[in-house]
């Protein structure tokens, strides 16, 4: 494996293992994250939103990596977590695709990228099956996980 590749595995294995800490450390300090839940995050936000997540998960939550691909610039890889949905209480299994890029031999971007709808179905049920591929409601969880991380953030 090059270099950037066991960044990204680096960063996985701490995920498993709950390590917001080596997590964090994979990062550069100007980095850029995007997803469907949060939508854009910077900096100091990405390794606060892995802390609370993998906080609020108690230790219930399986990470599972594959096909990790890097060069120079850029790399993928995929991942699947397992865990209950805070909010909901219900067993979410999320297949999420993720792409990097990087600079100073750290990760400044990270894109997830996953079926809104599929997790909704997971974490909310038929609430999620009836509403979760529309745009009010994936807006919705957004400003949820955005409040969620705020007050994280304040609490910290």
């Amino acid at each position: 494996m090059n270099p950037n590749e066991n960044l990204i595995a680096k960063f996985y294995t701490a995920f498993a293992n709950a390590d917001a800490k080596t997590m964090s450390e994979c990062y550069h300090p100007n980095v850029h994250f995007i997803d469907p839940a949060f939508g854009l995050l910077k900096e100091e936000q990405v390794s606060k939103m892995w802390k609370m997540l993998l906080l609020k998960s108690k230790g219930d939550i399986k990470i599972e990596f594959s096909n990790i691909k890097a060069d120079e610039f850029s790399g993928s890889a995929r991942w699947v977590a397992t865990y209950k949905f805070s909010k909901t209480n219900r067993k979410v299994v999320n297949q999420v695709s993720a792409e990097f890029l990087f600079q100073d031999g750290l990760i400044i971007k990270h894109t997830d990228n996953f079926d809104v709808w599929k997790w909704s179905k997971q974490a909310f049920g038929i609430t999620g099956y009836l509403l979760g591929w529309t745009g009010f409601f994936q807006n919705k969880v957004r400003e949820q996980a955005l409040l969620s991380l705020k007050k994280f953030q304040e609490a910290q």
